[in-house]
């Protein structure tokens, strides 16, 4: 068996996209270097989430983003919380039962933010 150990996301700037999603998770720093930067959950129990700082711009639509969700708060709250920490918003979805906003993060990378209700 294998596990994921962490998931790293290419940047410009680890420093600071590190921060936003310390900001959005919760997390806390790990490890900090110029060129890379990794966070961990309090307490253990997920992946790590890292940074690091590559030579070239993001191209495209990522091939992998990360699905969170709020825990205490409501959708269009959490999607606010986010734009004030530097989000963008680019598209809602109504699935009926469920609904999801997608967004990026202040440096381009898309991500999914999913309402509360989402089971799974």
């Amino acid at each position: 068996m294998t596990v994921i150990h962490g998931i790293v996301i290419d940047c410009a700037n680890p420093g600071m996209l590190a921060a936003f999603w310390r900001d959005v998770l919760g997390y806390e720093y790990r490890m900090q270097e110029d060129d890379w930067v990794s966070l961990r959950r309090p307490g253990g129990g997920a992946a790590f989430l890292s940074f690091q700082q590559v030579p070239e711009g993001k191209r495209g639509k990522n091939r992998v983003h990360l699905d969170i969700r709020p825990v205490h708060r409501t959708l269009d709250e959490e999607r606010g919380r986010l734009e004030a920490l530097g989000a963008s918003t680019v598209q809602f979805f109504d699935r009926g039962d469920w609904s999801h906003y997608i967004m990026t993060d202040p440096e381009g990378n898309e991500f999914c933010l999913l309402s509360p209700t989402t089971s799974g």
